[in-house]
């Protein structure tokens, strides 16, 4: 089955219908491509303003100001590139037809996680086991 473009724009996946079916698939791909879309260039955006805002401060303070405001847009960004890996690999597993099964124990991880985040690789129960287990070994 061939899913239209505009089938996706006006499409919003729902419980009643089988999970992962292809229009489902291609919505998640297009909000999957989408996000990566707007990522890049907010990062291309950046990249070009600190380029361009290169001037020279003589007061201490604002240079510090505008230093620290450098630091947090260029770590920003740097989660905004791991960010992109993992869209990345969910795109894949759109690709594989592994997209929207839970990693641990592949069951669904379901649409409303999904839509909440679309890079999910783990369903709610695993991830919050995971949590867990990661929470106890941070104890010790």
């Amino acid at each position: 089955m061939t899913v239209l473009a505009d089938d996706v724009e006006e499409y919003v996946p729902h419980d009643a219908e089988p999970f992962m079916n292809e229009r489902q698939k291609a919505f998640f791909r297009k909000r999957l491509d989408d996000w990566k879309s707007e990522i890049i260039r907010e990062s291309q955006d950046t990249v070009s303003t600190l380029q361009n805002d290169t001037r020279n401060i003589s007061d201490v303070a604002d240079r510090a100001s505008e230093e620290t405001d450098r630091a947090l847009e260029l770590r920003t960004r740097d989660r905004q590139r791991k960010l992109i890996a993992k869209i990345d690999s969910a795109l894949r597993s759109i690709d594989q037809g592994e997209y929207g099964y839970c990693a641990h124990t592949g069951e669904p991880i379901g649409l409303k996680r999904l839509m909440a985040r679309p890079t999910a690789t783990l369903s709610l129960e695993a991830q919050e086991s995971h949590e867990r287990k990661e929470k106890v070994y941070r104890d010790d």
